[in-house]
């Protein structure tokens, strides 16, 4: 008699399981170099004041215009100042702005791409004739025009430098919010009729729970990647609105006003605006790299 026959049964804990989205973001190279460059420069601009605690504001006019050396180790600008300070403080108010932009760009884009992605009819034909009204707008002009007017008036309600902080901060995320909105609304149209919104639907669940427990979670991906590069555009506008001298102060001492007050002395100071056009490109080349390996591991389309 033949012996018996054996079966190999593969159980579950024998399937092979998909990669997690860390594994996914680990296996872009780029995306984890963008991680650790924008977690030193960070680190760099929140502690490196406590180490390096000379004063922004020291006038030294022996060592005016000084190349990088053991005293001052990125040199100094026309005053005598020491530009490592300026910059780890300015790092602070650069980085601040962005984030905060990105921030208000997100919530405002989130909430009307949700709107839209629940709405039938002329609610979301409205907004989404907004969102495409203000991609349509020109942002650096429309930006200066914003900031032109209303800037005094800030300044004397809450001070020069808060005004300023809120103001740009409103006006850059004011007008980032249409891409978040336009991907929202896509996730939510797709989203909402797969087969466990349905369920949840029948169950008698509220659109409200809909969105917050169902729907949004699982749109949350892109709004992720999408809020990196706003990280990044809102650095660019805050450096791009101080280099014209419509910015912060110039005793605030941001990347852009660095720039700015450097480039009368780029033929005789060319460390001036090196470094901190250096820790601009950096911190926007880094974020973009991290954006870019979210998207490859938020993507269920990616597994590999």
């Amino acid at each position: 008699m033949a012996g018996p026959s054996h079966q190999t049964t593969l159980t579950v804990a024998d399937e092979p399981r998909a990669p997690t989205s860390w594994q996914r973001f680990r296996k872009h190279r780029m995306a984890v170099v963008g991680t650790v460059v924008l977690g030193l420069l960070v680190a760099l601009v929140l502690l490196g004041p406590l180490i390096w605690n000379v004063p922004i504001d020291k006038i030294d006019f022996r060592a005016r215009l000084a190349m990088p050396s053991a005293a001052h180790p990125l040199g100094t600008d026309d005053l005598g100042q020491d530009l490592l300070a300026r910059l780890l403080y300015g790092g602070r108010v650069s980085l601040a702005v962005g984030f905060a932009a990105m921030l208000v760009a997100v919530v405002i884009g989130t909430l009307v791409g949700a709107v839209a992605g629940m709405s039938r009819g002329p609610l979301d034909a409205f907004l989404m004739w907004l969102t495409d009204l203000f991609l349509a707008l020109p942002t650096l002009p429309l930006l200066l025009l914003i900031i032109y007017l209303f800037r005094d008036a800030l300044k004397g309600l809450v001070g020069p430098e808060v005004g300023v902080f809120v103001l740009i901060i409103a006006v850059v995320g004011g007008l980032r919010w249409m891409p978040v909105a336009r991907l929202v609304r896509a996730q939510f149209l797709t989203i909402r009729e797969r087969e466990f919104v349905e369920a949840a639907r029948a169950l008698g669940a509220s659109r409200l729970r809909q969105v917050v427990l169902h729907i949004l979670p699982n749109a949350l991906g892109p709004v992720i990647v999408a809020g990196t590069i706003s990280v990044a555009e809102a650095i660019i506008a805050e450096s791009t609105l101080s280099f014209l001298g419509l910015g912060f102060p110039p005793d605030t001492p941001t990347w852009g006003r660095i720039l700015f007050d450097a480039k009368d002395f780029l033929s005789i100071a060319p460390h001036w605006a090196l470094f901190p056009g250096l820790a601009i490109f950096l911190t926007v080349l880094s974020i973009n790299f991290i954006g870019d390996g979210l998207r490859d591991a938020l993507d269920p389309r990616k597994v590999r």
